[in-house]
């Protein structure tokens, strides 16, 4: 394996991890301390990937990359993305979408008998069920707390993760593919080993699926299909129209684009909206290539992570909420002035 592109990818990964570091400094704003935090989790684990192709695997690098990489990363990305959209309804996708990660995790066990895993498959599948009530019936209530529940459960995983990554007795050091070199994460007990659905399904899912949802709350709409989420009317109706909403946001969101083409070739589009829709890119190429990964197809692994932290990365420039005003990290020094959207003034 060469270290060329693991090495671009942690020293692109860190770049940002920075930029957004520097960005919570000025404005406080929680969602950019946590994608820090998710950002430097992913440099970490490619760091890792490019020492070792520089100079060898060792317990350490292998331990390291596991729990940063193939565990933290994409929960913590998406915890970011789910603190930006507190205020809205999409815990309603998210309280789901924590449902299907324990349900997926059962299911796994059942199908691959992870040894070491002991009665963590349950264990996770009722947790994950609680958690996604509660998010549910705050969602319902439109308190806009519910992110903090989603938060608890992903920093319980984390401190679990991180105490199982570096205890847990190994069969040997490390183990590769033995074709592509990459690290595959058959040594670890089921116990840690199926915590990754939860992180990484809820996560990844939030990354992309928020980040599209990002998109349609500042582009010019056309809803085909009616619904209302309107938490007043009576039960059975608002039930009907939160099944119904499942398809009805995807059928708007396509039937939309044309209207935010046109407003992007006019100048007109809100910058959030290109700029998400490539983090969502870089969200659904990143899940791609763990997926795979995790299938044991690890060629396309070190590829998928480079072209997805250069699209978060572009994402993350293009709007113009990256920056009120380019400057030095965590500096005064002034280098542009402040960046505003077409047609309008200053805030």
């Amino acid at each position: 394996m060469s270290a060329l592109l693991p090495a671009l990818t942690a020293i692109l990964t860190f770049v940002m991890a920075i930029a957004l570091l520097d960005q919570w400094r000025d404005r406080r704003q929680p969602f950019q301390l946590v994608w820090a935090i998710g950002m430097t989790f992913f440099g970490i684990a490619s760091g890792c990937e490019a020492l070792a192709a520089a100079s060898g695997w060792n317990e350490a690098l292998y331990r390291t990359w596991y729990l940063t990489g193939a565990v933290l990363t994409a929960g913590w990305l998406g915890l970011g993305t789910i603190l930006l959209l507190a205020k809205t309804r999409f815990g309603y996708a998210i309280a789901l979408s924590i449902f299907l990660a324990g349900l997926f995790t059962l299911l796994t066990q059942r199908r691959f008998n992870y040894e070491g895993a002991g009665s963590a498959p349950i264990l996770y599948f009722i947790a994950a069920g609680l958690l996604a009530l509660a998010v549910a019936v705050e969602t319902y209530f439109q308190n806009e707390r519910w992110p903090a529940f989603v938060a608890a459960g992903i920093g319980a995983a984390t401190i679990l993760a991180t105490y199982l990554s570096f205890t847990v007795q190994l069969a040997a050091p490390y183990q590769l593919d033995p074709v592509t070199g990459q690290p595959v994460a058959d040594l670890f007990p089921g116990s840690l080993r199926l915590l990754t659905p939860f992180l990484n399904i809820t996560g990844g899912f939030a990354l992309a699926f928020g980040a599209l949802f990002s998109a349609w709350i500042f582009m010019p709409k056309r809803r085909v299909l009616a619904y209302s989420l309107d938490p007043n009317q009576k039960g059975d109706s608002f039930i009907f129209n939160l099944i119904i909403s499942l398809i009805a946001l995807p059928v708007n969101f396509v039937a939309s684009l044309p209207g935010a083409l046109a407003d992007l070739v006019r100048g007109r589009l809100h910058s959030r909206v290109p700029a998400t829709l490539l983090i969502a890119l870089g969200g659904f190429v990143a899940s791609a290539g763990d997926s795979l990964n995790r299938f044991g197809i690890t060629g396309p692994f070190a590829v998928a992570k480079f072209l997805s932290v250069v699209l978060l990365l572009v994402g993350f420039l293009v709007s113009i909420e990256a920056f009120r005003e380019i400057r030095v990290p965590f500096t005064g020094i002034r280098l542009a002035g402040a960046r505003h959207e077409p047609g309008t003034g200053p805030s």
